[in-house]
């Protein structure tokens, strides 16, 4: 079940990757307009950027997530992010791992 919403430096994963493996990364960006928890910018589907690490060749590049998320809290309507999140981003899935942005905001809307 999707939790708690994420923002910059929260973990991801890419599966398949790349390469074939799954690659990991991080959020770097998320691109306005946007709304803030804690003063962090709230991650969003088709407007969030992760900065990917190729698994087999350690190159990074980076990576739009998938436009995908929440059914019930849109930001310009893009559906927000969350932990838990799995998200289709071409070539592969992209799972939102974490850490949240703040634990007391809770959306537990499907995905």
């Amino acid at each position: 079940m999707p939790g708690p919403p994420v923002s910059l430096g929260c973990a991801v994963l890419l599966s398949p990757g790349i390469a074939g493996p799954p690659d990991s990364g991080t959020i770097i960006t998320v691109l306005p307009p946007f709304i803030t928890a804690n003063g962090m910018p709230l991650a969003t589907g088709g407007g969030t950027i992760c900065l990917m690490v190729n698994s087999l060749t350690g190159v990074p590049y980076p990576m739009l997530i998938g436009p995908f998320g929440s059914s019930g809290v849109r930001v310009a309507g893009r559906p927000l992010l969350r932990v838990g999140d799995v998200v289709p981003t071409p070539p592969g899935i992209m799972t939102i791992l974490g850490p949240p942005a703040t634990v007391a905001v809770n959306d537990t809307s499907p995905p």
